[in-house]
């Protein structure tokens, strides 16, 4: 059975900054052989693509609104992947989960993704 783990949230003020972890377990799980993806979803609002990034860590792909705020990476040694954000606003208030995927057509859309965490909530206040 898989698990995904996601930790690091709270409550910060616009402006600041938080690093959320996502720690991947399972016997069969192999890691480094997923793409793994970070989405958020805010009351009443669809689940929104944030970040997602390759097998080795050498491709990153980034939503629209967190680009060049956020930052995604992996340890692969550590099954962890890493969501780095920095200049954080109200907007970006939501249930941050990660996700893994063998095979993904579509970085961005979140039925791509096979595995899912249970979310941590980020809140940033104005």
């Amino acid at each position: 059975q898989v698990q995904l783990v996601e930790s690091g949230g709270g409550l910060v003020q616009a402006g600041g900054s938080l690093r959320l972890s996502c720690a991947a377990s399972g016997r069969t799980f192999s890691f480094s052989g997923h793409v793994m993806g970070w989405f958020r979803q805010a009351p009443g609002k669809e689940r929104e693509f944030v970040a997602a990034i390759s097998w080795s860590g050498g491709s990153t792909i980034y939503g629209t609104s967190v680009k060049g705020r956020f930052r995604i990476s992996r340890d692969n040694a550590k099954n962890t992947v890493y969501l780095q954000m920095n200049s954080l606003n109200p907007e970006d208030t939501a249930v941050y989960y990660c996700a893994a995927s063998q095979s993904v057509s579509d970085f961005k859309d979140p039925h791509d993704y096979t595995y899912w965490g249970q979310g941590t909530q980020v809140t940033v206040s104005s």
